[in-house]
């Protein structure tokens, strides 16, 4: 039988061990998927801007997402958000992605035997993922807003993914997406003074199941990580 643990925020990901999902779901690990979904051949999640910029001079050609506090890093081409992709062709294209949060979880889960990306646009690929492992230990990691606080969105996907892992029972997106919609976190998305925050992020990073993949970290290059897509087959398609 799987033991599942439900953890937070880096020192979380640093615990995690077994099949370990770390979830970012405003916004890392839905414009990730985003970036698969429109071509992207490689993402290189990475914990420093610094190490973003020393990647694309030794290689001209990659790509820079990220952000710092929600606002996109100078001299990046694009912000961590979807809509701001959205639209962009980014076939056969390397991108190096730096988040405050989601890509420090990635980063730092290194006791885990196996780690992947968590967000509601991939829930349900997830779960037929883990099932069909049958690990004995299941982490689901919530990232939170970093300095130890919470983010609505992350704690309701991990419950979300639990409750199906637990017992299949699938709770009411909708009341969640209303609920998130209200939160903290969701409200900056419909603040005209929040330029940074696109309003279509939040139903962007909240279209359940948009994807059937799941995004799974394997070594890189000179000790970084890069995300593979695993395409999954479940019966939410």
């Amino acid at each position: 039988m799987t033991t599942i643990q439900l953890l937070d925020f880096v020192e979380g990901a640093r615990q995690a061990t077994g099949l370990t999902v770390i979830i970012d779901v405003f916004r890392a690990f839905s414009t990730a998927c985003y970036l698969f979904d429109q071509g992207a051949k490689t993402v290189i999640p990475v914990g420093r801007r610094e190490t973003a910029r020393a990647l694309q001079q030794q290689h001209p050609n990659v790509i820079l997402i990220g952000e710092r506090g929600g606002q996109k890093i100078p001299g990046f081409s694009y912000g961590n958000s979807p809509a701001e992709i959205d639209g962009v062709t980014f076939e056969g294209k390397t991108v190096v992605h730096t988040t405050t949060n989601g890509t420090q979880g990635l980063i730092n889960a290194q006791a885990a035997a196996e780690v992947i990306t968590g967000s509601f646009v991939n829930a349900g690929a997830v779960v037929a993922y883990i099932q069909a492992k049958q690990p004995d230990i299941v982490s689901l990691v919530a990232m939170g807003m970093g300095a130890g606080r919470p983010a609505e969105e992350d704690t309701a996907c991990a419950h979300y993914l639990k409750a199906q892992l637990t017992n299949g029972h699938t709770p009411d997106f909708e009341a969640i997406k209303d609920d998130l919609r209200t939160s903290h976190t969701g409200l900056k998305f419909f603040d005209p003074g929040v330029t940074w925050a696109n309003e279509r992020d939040f139903d962007l990073c909240l279209t359940l199941d948009k994807f059937n993949f799941v995004l799974q970290t394997q070594p890189y290059q000179n000790g970084l990580l890069s995300l593979r897509k695993i395409e999954v087959e479940h019966g939410n398609e």
